[in-house]
């Protein structure tokens, strides 16, 4: 792996933090505003509509033009929407109208990065530094998502709303320059690719005697994706939940709400530095299903003791939430071809956010007919659901794999007729 390959970890950083503070203000912006848990479940689901059907569609265009291209392009118009959003401030256009409308083009934009992204890390990295890599990836991912609060909240709180929207139009043009850095592929590196897959095919004509049929791989991809989507529900509705609960309910500033963010941003950076030991003594399967219930399980008692215990258990939920986030991110990579990869990530990533709508209406009906408490519990309870019926489903995939393989493997005999 290249010096020029580790750019796109800041970029994507930057691309991450650029969005949630994007999402995030314009969240807090609502809640001051005097708006409830609906107004701001609108929000995210305004946010979740377009991905979640352009997403699929979006990775088959990811897999079939230039990756590093279509990222740079997500970074520009995404830099010219963010500024659309304090420029319509200063000229008065209407604030709500005007929220919903920017974010709903960001989300769009959204839609093609996240297949354009995974498709590039897969085709630039070689196999043996994926798993490194993508630890750092997700978790330059989703501490941009963490941290954006912190920075949102203590600039929305001190500097106001048209400051914060205008440097956080800037990160998506320093992500694109990050981007560019990287560099074009070499037609010989991608020729190098192809020749293998050709030799193959022309070397060993019974090896589709043995090759699991086409059909059976969506089987194999839905596990992973119902996995990978869960974790997008996990952080979108947390998100959502976690100011309505500061500053709705415990009526802190928005600068505590970057404080608690600060604290699961430190959370994902812990938990980088361990999931190399936890993946070789677990196994990424494991990791993944047993992160997310357990951290699915903390939910339930965030917002019951108070800022202190809220900090600490966002803190162990940050660091489990990681690490399971990561190996799901790995064994997705890895269970399809690098041409399909785009595609692979277009579906979990339109499952994702298709069940967050779902997961974002009822915990805003239930905290909304009661308080956030409920509404935890809510996200708490659907998602352990989700991970088991994941994991079952994973198991239950594997062991019918490995028996067909032992049917379908030639018998051999010697001369003499003995096996």
């Amino acid at each position: 792996m290249t010096s020029r390959t580790r750019l796109l970890l800041p970029a994507a950083f930057i691309t991450s933090l650029g969005n949630n503070i994007q999402l995030l203000g314009a969240a807090l912006l609502l809640v001051r505003a005097q708006g409830s848990m609906l107004d701001v479940g609108w929000l995210f689901i305004a946010v979740a509509v377009p991905q979640a059907v352009l997403s699929p569609y979006f990775g088959r265009l990811a897999d079939r033009f230039d990756r590093r291209r279509l990222w740079v392009g997500c970074d520009v118009v995404s830099a010219m929407a963010a500024l659309a959003l304090p420029v319509g401030l200063a000229l008065g256009a209407p604030q709500q109208s005007l929220v919903y409308a920017t974010n709903f083009v960001l989300a769009i934009i959204a839609a093609q990065f996240t297949p354009a992204s995974a498709a590039l890390i897969r085709e630039r990295v070689p196999a043996a530094d994926l798993r490194p890599f993508n630890a750092h990836y997700e978790i330059a991912l989703q501490s941009g998502m963490l941290l954006s609060a912190s920075l949102g909240g203590i600039a929305l709180q001190y500097f106001g709303p048209k400051p914060l929207f205008t440097l956080n139009a800037l990160t998506f043009a320093l992500s694109a320059l990050l981007v560019l850095a990287v560099g074009s592929k070499h037609r010989s590196a991608r020729r190098s690719e192809m020749l293998p897959q050709a030799t193959t095919c022309a070397k060993d004509p019974a090896a589709d005697l043995v090759r699991p049929p086409a059909r059976t791989a969506p089987l194999a991809l839905a596990p992973l994706a119902l996995l990978f989507g869960q974790g997008l529900v996990v952080v979108t509705v947390f998100n959502a939940l976690l100011p309505v609960l500061l500053i709705g309910e415990w009526h802190r500033g928005p600068a505590v709400l970057g404080v608690v963010d600060a604290v699961g941003g430190t959370g994902f950076l812990l938990a980088a530095a361990a999931y190399r030991r936890s993946a070789a003594r677990l196994g990424d399967l494991k990791l993944a299903t047993g992160g997310f219930m357990i951290c699915s399980g903390l939910l339930v008692f965030q917002p019951l003791f108070g800022v202190p215990a809220l900090m600490g258990l966002v803190l162990l939920g940050a660091f489990l939430f990681g690490q399971a986030r990561i190996a799901t991110r790995s064994l997705l990579m890895t269970s399809v071809d690098e041409s399909r990869v785009g595609h692979a990530f277009g579906l979990a990533n339109g499952y994702g956010l298709a069940a967050t709508i779902v997961v974002m209406l009822i915990a805003s009906v239930v905290t909304g007919h009661s308080d956030t408490r409920f509404g935890f519990a809510a996200l708490a309870l659907i998602s352990i659901l989700s991970a088991a019926l994941a994991a079952t489903w994973m198991s239950t995939f594997s062991k019918r794999s490995a028996s067909k393989e032992h049917e379908a493997r030639p018998v051999v005999r010697s001369p003499g007729g003995a096996v």
